[in-house]
Order: C-alpha cells, then structure tokens, then sequence
C-alpha cells in the first residue's frame, strides 16, 4: 500500500466519523503523498480558472437541469415543503457524468488541481498520472471494502465515447457522514450506460431531488370574519380553486436519459385556532379539496347562523394578544419517469399563521 494510500484512507476514517461534528475543508492531497496544506479551501469555497472551473468547481453544484412544465408560482411569497415523514430525505449524494474526455484533458491542462471527488482535492500531478499516464491509485470509498483501487486511464480516453462521471452532494449535507456514501474517484462509464453501483442516478433520485426544489405559494386563506371575529361566530375559512393548484418540476440528468417529473397536489387544509377554547368545521380539523379545486366555501349573505364546511369557532375572547391561527396545506407528491417509472414520495405540508381578534358581543341592557 502506497504511502498516500495508507494517509488517505486512514484521514478519511477520521473525517467520516467527524464529518457531522466540525465543519472540514476537501481534503488535499498534493505530489509525494503529503497533505497540500490550504491546497483546496472549503468545499464551498473552491474556485478555478475559466478553463478549470469546472474541475475545481463545488460539487455541490448538481449538472441536474430544472424546468417546471406547469410554469413557476407567481406569488410574491412562496415557500418550501416539509415532508410529514420525519424520516425521509432526498439523498444525501449520487454520480454524475461531468467531463468528456476533451473536456477533462483541457481542465487539466490549466494545472491547478481540482476534486477528484466529493472531498479529495488532487494536484495536477495526481490527475496527470491517473488520468494521462495510467496510474492506479485509491478509490478512496470506505463502502467498497477490498475494492479500494481504481485503474487508470491513458490519455484521458480521448477517442472513446462516454463520460467520466464524479460524485455530487445535496446542498446542505457535505458535512453529513451520508455524503461519504459516493466515495469512488471520477471514473469513466461507456456512452449511454449507467454506473452498476447503489449511488448510481435513478429517475427516483431525480425525482426526490425535485422534490427539495418545490416551492408553493405562501398565501393567507380566505376568511369572514376577517382577522376579527366574534365569540361564538362561526369563522368562515376557504381557499379559491385558483389560490392552490398542483405543482410540477421536472429534473433532466443531461447525458443519461434520465428524468422525472415530480408534482405536488393539494389536498388538504389543516386548521390549528391557536386555542384549546375553539371548535373546527369538520372536528377533525382537515378540510378536503372540493372537485373543482377550491377548499371551504366562501361566506354568503344568509349563512349566518349555519355551520361552515371549513372553518372555526372561538369560544372565548382574546385578552391582549391575538390568537394564531395556523392553516397547513397537505401536498401529495407523485412522480413519473424514464421508461415509465413512477411513484410516490411522502406528502408535504406548508403551513401559514396569521392573528386572529376574538372580541365578546356588546350588549346595552335597559
């Protein structure tokens, strides 16, 4: 075993039981097997020449291209999904084709070194012998036990048609020891396959990394009273059929193939009064989605004294301090993919709050 070997996989075992504890910059990793001391700055920090930009470049950055086919929300406000699985999360990582063998040839050339995977900085020279001159070297994946080298290219395989593929990491989880999980150097997959590894990209993936990308509209409902009521008048509540519609992003992996397209329907509307001293219409406190779209109804002349299909009754005044009303949207998530892959992903909720002035009926007595 080589002397970078041994010094890489015996950091990299400290880094991944650190890697939740204390924020690291992408290990370096220059000529002669020593560690390049500031070789590669902080993950989110790392920077390159225009040629070498995308070698140096933070792998955070996903190749994934985004559109959203039912057009993006137009509201002033909007906000993110929280999923009601408290255990579920998109992944923490996968691969990604990044360099043809041009591209990769060109980004070395620039002599500056870049990541070799999600947290190996390597100087030029190491990307030179691996890459040109076909040297073998570490995987540097602590999930691939016993398979921790990875054979080396000649000449970039300039000539050969394909990618070499690296590994990405969610925003927000390089710290997480899970992006430790796509732990192989950038390596090489023939034109129109997919890697046969577990972190390999799926329509799945695409789609749950769409699904970090939703947003929905951050509006208040619709409510009579207004942000005054009275004790023991019924608070009508709904939502147009216009104000929440079904979401959809679509996510392309380029030169895969792959795609998916996640959507987000509403389907229901919570209601928290803020108050134990307060009934909801329905008791459950959920109101369903009507056929056309719309939730509740809204307040007309002559339903005074009837009971809302949506809404809440104050039982008691506020004294101070307002009530806040919460109302949280139910989306469920759906997706279909390449070669008609599909399925479902825990539903997401966006919840809103807003004051609410409960004032007893004034009476004059004679």
């Amino acid at each position: 075993m080589t002397s970078l070997r041994r010094s890489v996989e015996g950091t990299l075992a400290l880094l991944v039981a650190a890697a939740v504890l204390f924020p690291s910059p992408a290990l370096a990793i220059g000529d002669g097997g020593k560690e390049s001391p500031g070789g590669g700055g902080t993950h989110n920090s790392v920077e390159g020449g225009a040629s070498g930009k995308d070698l140096m470049a933070s792998v955070s950055d996903s190749k994934i291209k985004l559109t959203y086919p039912g057009g993006q929300t137009t509201k002033a406000s909007v906000g993110e999904l929280k999923s009601v699985d408290p255990n579920w999360e998109p992944p923490a990582c996968w691969y990604e084709p990044v360099f043809s063998p041009k591209q990769l040839k060109d980004a070395v050339a620039t002599g500056e070194g870049g990541l070799v995977n999600a947290h190996v900085w390597w100087s030029n020279g190491l990307w030179v012998d691996h890459y040109e001159k076909g040297k073998a070297d570490s995987n540097f994946d602590l999930n691939r036990p016993g398979d921790t080298t990875a054979d080396g290219y000649k000449k970039y395989n300039l000539g050969k048609k394909g990618m070499f593929w690296r590994s990405t990491v969610r925003e927000g989880m390089y710290q997480d020891s899970k992006a430790w999980d796509c732990g192989r150097i950038m390596f090489w997959q023939d034109e129109g396959t997919i890697p046969k590894d577990k972190n390999a990209p799926t329509p799945e993936t695409l789609a749950a990394f769409a699904y970090d990308k939703i947003r929905v509209p951050d509006t208040e409902v619709e409510l009579k009273p207004e942000s005054k009521s009275t004790v023991n008048l019924p608070t009508w509540v709904w939502l147009d059929k216009a104000t929440f519609k079904d979401v959809t992003v679509r996510a392309d992996l380029p030169g895969t193939g792959l795609y998916a397209v996640t959507t987000a329907k509403p389907v229901a509307l919570h209601l928290e009064p803020g108050t134990e001293d307060a009934k909801t219409f329905p008791s459950s406190s959920d109101c369903p989605v009507n056929e056309d779209g719309s939730i509740g109804a809204p307040y007309q002349k002559g339903d005074a004294g009837q009971e809302p299909p949506c809404g809440i009754q104050y039982l008691r005044a506020t004294s101070g301090e307002p009530y806040e009303l919460k109302a949280s949207i139910t989306w469920e998530i759906s997706w279909e993919g390449t070669g008609g892959a599909k399925g479902d992903l825990p539903d997401g909720t966006f919840e809103t709050t807003q004051d609410m002035t409960v004032q007893e009926i004034q009476s004059i007595n004679r």
